[in-house]
């Protein structure tokens, strides 16, 4: 039903999208289209203006060197002394500021003082004018001199500039205005040349106003070469064919046909990876042709920016149209929707749903009412039952937790109980076989069989046995409520002496052990005092000693005492086989052993512990000692 009732509203929502949509991205797509067209033809428009604007700036360059050529030749043509002819070439130079520099070369004896060839020059050198006379340059065989004698007329041609005239290594490519000179029976003397840098006709083009911030202009020679570009690298050294790929940029080298060929147009062609408007024209009275460059994002740079805007907004007006007519749909159909969840709940189960009475009047706030009631009644037996079988179930976890406490409790006092019988059916025994054999000694009438030294041995044994006895009967009553009662009442602290303490203790473990060794280490006097419980420290310490002695080899015990900031310590340490990790941590549980079948209740350790902190401190094994067993009692020095 869920599924139904989205797919209901979904559908709405697709219903409006298919009829709108299409029309409006048709509508939407059209106008961009021709949007796009009128930016594309408004940029050859622009392109073309500042074309035809660089080209006059151009012709007008062109047009200066070519008057100044003229105007200097006729004066050339008068006169045929040296000095006159240099002069002449010099104030051409220094008087036009767009020539970096003039030549004249003649013909051998046309010059008197020179009969075998005459060539004066004037070249701008930074801010300065050179002038001076070359005598040793074979001319006579250079295409500036040979072309215009060739075509007798004048000529623009292009050449790398070398050591000669102007030295302009640094200005890249040279373009000169060459003059034929003819005396007054019309025969050949000479060539007057005006020189330019195209590298600097190039930064004065990129001065001028460009159509768009990333454009520029190109100027190529009738073999494709880079006469004017921006990156110098290309200038005079590469073609645009040697720069273009025939696979991948067949569209450059197009262009590069079109333009040695003197043709004029536009084209789109992808340069460096980035595809760009250029238009070109050919530059009049020469082979060259101009280009300017206008890459495509520059020319739809706010069409594409208005683009992405229009994309935005379309999608955010789509969505908040799909969004409000979803949540309209959902709107009117709300009260169906809740009334199917809320059934559909009860259908499953959680009969505690909530369905609210309406103060609607029609058919919908009818059926609604109708649940409602149904569904109160519904949830108040469903609960009762719910409730009577949480109870039920109660009751017989509880019970079944009962009987688990009652067999593991039987188990541990049976465990228990045969544990104790066991301990101490030991030493009963030991008593008891040693009574029957002084019985039986002193039954026959003759005590003189049995020595002095076994009489005391007897004697001793017995009373070891019947002190282990009576040290299990105190553990026993000290672990129930009534040794605990009772320790509460009998924890009287009273001012002790380490000397008598440590003496006490050492000598009731010599007495329980008198074959073991136990020795003592402290810096404190005999006569330092503390203030604590007589019977709860010497019980400890007597307990740890004897833990000692037992489960060790007895020949290492020893008990340190050391005074700390505000506590004294007692450790307690031997070298027997300690206590495994795994063991470490249940050694203080009371009725505990590490092993089954050792002696002992498993009351020692635990009631230590207990001691200890009703004294005030704490007992704690040491895990960082391998030896063997290392115990540490801390008891504060005062109440």
């Amino acid at each position: 039903m869920i599924q139904i009732r989205s797919s209901f509203s979904a559908k709405v929502v697709l219903w409006l999208l298919l009829i709108v949509l299409p029309i409006f991205l048709v509508t939407v797509g059209y106008l961009f289209m021709q949007t796009r067209k009128l930016v594309h033809t408004e940029a050859e428009e622009r392109a073309h203006g500042a074309l035809h604007a660089a080209m006059q700036y151009i012709n007008r360059y062109f047009i200066t060197v070519e008057t100044a050529v003229n105007t200097h030749a006729w004066m050339v043509e008068q006169s045929q002394d040296p000095d006159t002819l240099t002069s002449i070439i010099h104030t051409m130079a220094s008087i036009n500021p767009i020539i970096d520099g003039s030549v004249l070369a003649m013909e051998s004896n046309v010059v008197r003082q020179h009969p075998q060839h005459f060539m004066t020059y004037s070249i701008k050198i930074k801010d300065s004018l050179r002038t001076g006379i070359e005598q040793e340059l074979d001319y006579f065989c250079r295409e500036w001199y040979t072309e215009p004698r060739r075509q007798k007329a004048p000529c623009w041609l292009l050449y790398q500039e070398d050591s000669l005239s102007l030295n302009l290594s640094d200005m890249g490519m040279v373009a000169t205005y060459n003059k034929p000179i003819y005396d007054a029976q019309q025969r050949f003397i000479g060539i007057i040349s005006a020189e330019m840098s195209l590298q600097h006709l190039s930064k004065m083009l990129l001065e001028e106003t460009l159509p768009y911030a990333h454009s520029y202009y190109v100027i190529l020679d009738e073999k494709g070469r880079y006469v004017g570009h921006p990156d110098t690298t290309r200038l005079f050294k590469k073609t645009i064919f040697d720069v273009a790929d025939p696979q991948k940029n067949s569209d450059v080298i197009a262009l590069g046909y079109e333009m040695t060929k003197g043709k004029e147009g536009h084209m789109s062609v992808n340069i460096n990876n980035q595809r760009s408007l250029v238009c070109y024209m050919p530059i009049p009275n020469t082979k060259w042709s101009l280009a300017i460059v206008s890459p495509e994002s520059d020319i739809f740079k706010y069409y594409n920016r208005l683009t992405y805007i229009m994309v935005i907004l379309f999608i955010l007006g789509l969505t908040a149209v799909c969004v409000h007519t979803y949540k309209s749909v959902t709107m009117a159909i709300r009260p169906l929707e809740l009334l199917l969840d809320k059934t559909k709940a009860i259908a499953e189960g959680h009969v505690d749903v909530d369905i609210v009475h309406t103060e609607r009047t029609d058919a919908i706030g009818v059926l609604q009412n109708s649940f409602a009631t149904m569904q109160e009644s519904l949830n108040y037996y469903m609960n009762s039952v719910q409730k009577a079988s949480k109870q039920k179930q109660q009751y017989n976890e509880e019970l079944e937790q009962a009987t688990k406490l009652v067999v593991e409790s039987e188990k541990q006092k049976t465990a228990f109980i045969q544990n104790v019988t066991h301990q101490i059916r030991t030493p009963l025994n030991i008593i008891m076989g040693f009574a029957q054999v002084l019985q039986t000694s002193y039954e026959g009438g003759n005590s003189q069989t049995i020595s002095g030294e076994e009489l005391k041995s007897i004697t001793d044994t017995m009373h070891y046995n019947s002190m282990q006895l009576l040290r299990m009967v105190l553990m026993l009553f000290d672990s129930s409520e009534s040794g605990i009662a009772k320790e509460n009442r009998d924890d009287k602290k009273e001012e002790l002496q380490i000397g008598a303490i440590r003496e006490e203790v050492i000598n009731y473990t010599r007495f329980q052990y008198p074959e073991n060794s136990i020795s003592s280490l402290t810096t404190l006097p005999e006569d330092f005092n503390i203030l604590v419980s007589h019977k709860l420290l010497t019980y400890t310490i007597q307990e740890l000693l004897n833990n000692a002695m037992k489960y060790s080899d007895g020949k290492n015990v020893t008990l340190i005492i050391k005074k700390m900031d505000h506590t004294l310590r007692f450790i307690i340490q031997d070298t027997g086989r300690g206590i495994n990790t795994a063991d470490q941590d249940r050694i203080f549980t009371f009725f505990s052993k590490v092993d089954g079948f050792s002696e002992g209740l498993g009351l020692g350790l635990p009631l230590c512990k207990r001691h200890a902190e009703q004294m005030g401190g704490s007992l704690t094994l040491d895990t960082s000692y391998t030896e063997g067993c290392r115990f540490v009692l801390e008891v504060p020095m005062t109440s």
